[in-house]
């Protein structure tokens, strides 16, 4: 994957999300929701980024969820907000 495309996905995601205090990741934003390549799309999630891979949790039925996604194989990253 070219290195700018990285990049743009990268400011997309940082756009979306805000940084949690103490770690690498970063919460999405309140009011926001984020769909990677046309799949399921996330509310309150916790993200972690790097240059190899995209690792989303959630919650799910009381249970935490880890979701992988390769950063190459990312073709898609849909954001919902309110209009304002």
């Amino acid at each position: 994957m070219a290195e700018s495309n990285l990049q743009a996905w990268e400011k997309v995601l940082e756009y979306a999300s805000i940084p949690l205090h103490g770690t690498m990741s970063r919460k999405i934003r309140k009011g926001v929701k984020l769909q990677i390549n046309e799949g399921t799309i996330y509310e309150d999630a916790v993200l972690f980024i790097s240059d190899l891979f995209l690792r989303v949790t959630c919650e799910e039925d009381g249970v935490s969820v880890n979701t992988y996604y390769d950063m190459k194989a990312v073709s898609s990253i849909r954001t919902y907000s309110s209009k304002e």
